[in-house]
């Protein structure tokens, strides 16, 4: 990857006479200086051009998805997957707005792609000329930074820059749109690329962490809050570290999963609206948070105001605009989280009741898998099934997950080692996430088993993925669970809207497992709790990709479950 260093270098290299190269050339070329291997893609007209290079440039990889939204989703899943930016292709017009939602899901949760758009020829932009869209403007909310290219010459710093961008600090994604004349230009000159501005501090001030250090010795009852910044702060061992030598318990955020193992005696689960109730009545009671790359989002901290109402705050995040936003703090440390979390060493808290009733609580509300609650529901019971997988699955598995029922589920009854082991949509929810993240994981990571949970609802809208699947041999696990319904607003018509389930019924499903098999993917169905056990054998001894379709009880909800606009304490159960 480039470096500031490299910036400056590149900034002052003399340009000699080179022979002429296309832009088209030039952009394959410098995405393989970047270290780009895989890029997912759709061609159409505007982008033909570099096309028409590609087959000529062996370094990279191109995996052709089946509608350009899979692209971007495939992408983010092989960037959160690898920790390396994400590389996306489309046409202009409507393949360039069909990454939108792609490019709003990797800036919501700031995940590094670089997406690559073809233009109408400069001579036609601003007239309304075909398939033509000003991508660069409809994208200047959701993007880190993009570009319209005007000039051969400037790409191969241009795309240096932005792939340095799109990883530098909170990652996100950056936008190319590429004009095809300028794509078929010609051009000896490499034009000079200014010296990137000098990166933040890469630490708070010693006085700030003399003072975070204080509070936490003060605490009667501290608790650490985290979330997505850590894995992308390169952070996940220092605050395990941390964690252990001050013995202060833990919280988590839907995107800090696996920052903390599941399963460590210290972590009390997810918080939030579908959080677990150890989890939130910890934050409820603590006199101290100390968040740690989280940005106090709604779904996790219900009614702001009555969020964690008895603590000061100590806010550690890279994005300085996250300090002070929602939540005013006491102590703020800006910069590298990997360093922040290093630094302080206020020793063990001294807070041995508040450990006492937090871990106390975790095991009292410790989740009964073979009790009443799966009794109550008839057939297969979501959670176990899930919770079993979970723990059947080699502990190297990735989970990645569609949007709704299935995804707090997951959240909740499935384990993480790593951050890397957990791949969901969670700042935009967006449904059809699953499927196209878990061919871009499992390309990413091809020694890693790879499962991605959907639901009757979320894969229909990127099922043509599955054609994906085939083409590459990809050997994705997919569970899909089919209640018939769209779950998680059916709920909430249950809940709120007095019964009045409207437009959630889709009774009229295909079936799941002959149209699985008719893209040519081994497929199977699960209909009772005696066909439970095989199933998962079947599901992870497959070689190549396989899906289960999985029928499960219409009227099984999510639990707990805090009202909007209440306090996180006021949880609703079964």
């Amino acid at each position: 990857m480039t470096t500031a260093t490299q910036f400056e270098k590149q900034a002052t290299e003399k340009i000699a006479d080179r022979p002429p190269k296309s832009g088209s050339q030039l952009l394959l070329e410098s995405l393989v200086d970047q270290g780009v291997e895989t890029i997912f893609g759709y061609p159409g007209g505007a982008i033909m051009p570099v096309y028409d290079v590609l087959p000529s440039i062996p370094e990279l990889r191109h995996i052709l998805c089946r509608h350009e939204q899979g692209c971007g989703m495939a992408a983010i899943g092989y960037a959160r997957a690898t920790g390396r930016t994400g590389t996306a292709f489309a046409t202009s017009g409507p393949g360039a707005t069909n990454l939108i939602t792609a490019i709003a899901d990797a800036y919501l949760d700031s995940v590094p792609v670089v997406f690559i758009t073809g233009q109408v020829p400069t001579n036609l932009m601003g007239t309304d000329a075909f398939q033509e869209v000003d991508i660069f403007g409809m994208t200047l909310p959701v993007v880190k930074h993009s570009y319209i290219v005007r000039d051969p010459a400037d790409i191969p710093g241009m795309v240096a820059e932005a792939y340095f961008i799109a990883a530098e600090g909170r990652p996100g994604p950056v936008l190319i749109d590429l004009p095809k004349d300028v794509a078929n230009a010609m051009t000896t000159e490499r034009h000079k690329w200014r010296p990137y501005p000098k990166v933040k501090p890469e630490m708070g001030q010693s006085d700030y962490i003399s003072k975070a250090e204080e509070l936490m010795r003060e605490a009667k009852k501290p608790l650490f809050y985290i979330g997505g910044g850590i894995a992308q702060g390169d952070g996940v061992a220092e605050l395990r570290d941390l964690v252990e030598r001050t013995d202060i318990p833990v919280v988590s955020t839907l995107k800090g999963l696996g920052a903390m193992p599941s399963d460590h005696p210290k972590f009390l689960g997810m918080l939030g609206m579908h959080g677990l109730k150890a989890a939130n009545y910890a934050v409820q009671e603590c006199d101290l948070l100390i968040v740690a790359g989280a940005r106090f989002d709604d779904r996790a901290t219900g009614k702001l105001d009555t969020f964690a109402p008895h603590a000061k705050v100590i806010h550690m995040d890279i994005d300085i605009a996250e300090i002070n936003k929602l939540r005013q703090v006491d102590v703020y440390l800006d910069g590298s989280l990997k360093k922040n979390l290093a630094a302080l060493n206020p020793g063990r808290s001294e807070c041995d009741d508040w450990r006492a009733l937090c871990y106390g609580r975790r095991e009292e509300y410790v989740w009964d898998y073979e009790g009443a609650q799966a009794k109550a529901s008839p057939g297969v019971y979501a959670p176990k099934l899930l919770h079993d997988l979970s723990r059947r699955a080699d502990d190297s598995a990735i989970f990645t997950c569609d949007v709704g029922q299935h995804q707090m589920w997951v959240a909740q009854h499935c384990y993480f080692d790593e951050p890397k082991d957990h791949i969901t949509s969670g700042g935009l929810g967006t449904m059809g996430f699953g499927l196209p993240a878990g061919l871009g994981a499992k390309l990413g990571a091809p020694e890693r088993t790879v499962i991605t949970v959907s639901g009757d609802g979320s894969i229909m809208m990127n099922i043509q993925e599955l054609a994906t699947l085939y083409r590459y041999g990809i050997p994705l696990k997919i569970v899909l669970l089919d209640n018939s319904v769209l779950g998680m607003v059916r709920q909430w018509q249950e809940v709120f809207f007095d019964k009045n389930y409207s437009e959630t019924n889709l009774d009229d499903n295909p079936d799941f497992a002959l149209v699985a098999k008719a893209f040519q993917i081994d497929a199977f169905t699960v209909n009772t709790v005696d066909e439970v056990d095989a199933g998962i054998d079947r599901l992870l001894n497959t070689d190549g990709p396989v899906l289960m379709h999985v029928k499960i009880d219409p009227n099984e909800n999510v639990w707990p479950l805090v009202p909007p606009g209440r306090s996180n304490a006021d949880m609703m159960e079964r």
